[in-house]
């Protein structure tokens, strides 16, 4: 399984397959295994072993990490999240609120915003399933929710108007 990982604001490639984890092309035997009756976890990459203490982040995928003594901010996505959140970003450059649309066929599973609402840029607004993985979509810039052409359980298709909104 690949992953694209953000650590302090870098990002990395990290492939898992099996009992081997790559990064920037070097592979190396990696478990992590819970340290019985603590929070914490034992990562051991190679000969090397080091105690982590993970804490779960706000969003999807998002972790704190205090590795000896230093603290990480961790985004850890599968490359089809990390894809799927790429792509709304780069409508985040827009001066005003862009209409959410559906960046590939799926079923709405949740909404998270309601007509009226004034909503963030990055903001969650809609959930969908995708190939069996739900998809956190964002607003791409501020602005008052408008209008929700959407239900749940309503199955969209590519470029379908999900949410509008207006400034």
């Amino acid at each position: 399984m690949r992953y694209v990982v953000d650590v302090n604001g870098v990002r990395h490639d990290v492939t898992v397959d099996g009992l081997y984890a790559t990064v920037a092309g070097l592979s190396d035997p990696a478990t992590l295994c819970p340290a019985n009756g603590t929070p914490l976890r034992m990562l051991q990459i190679g000969d090397r072993v080091v105690c982590v203490m993970a804490r779960r982040g706000e969003g999807k995928g998002t972790f704190t990490l205090d590795i000896e003594g230093h603290t990480y901010t961790v985004e850890a996505l599968n490359e089809r999240t990390r894809a799927i959140r790429d792509m709304t970003a780069k409508s985040a450059a827009a001066s005003g609120p862009a209409p959410l649309k559906a960046p590939m066929p799926g079923l709405i599973v949740r909404i998270n915003t309601a007509v009226g609402k004034r909503v963030e840029a990055g903001d969650g607004l809609v959930v969908m399933e995708a190939m069996k993985m739900e998809n956190e979509l964002r607003a791409s810039a501020a602005g008052i929710v408008k209008a929700i052409h959407i239900v749940v359980g309503t199955a969209v298709e590519k470029g379908a108007l999900l949410v509008e909104l207006a400034q």
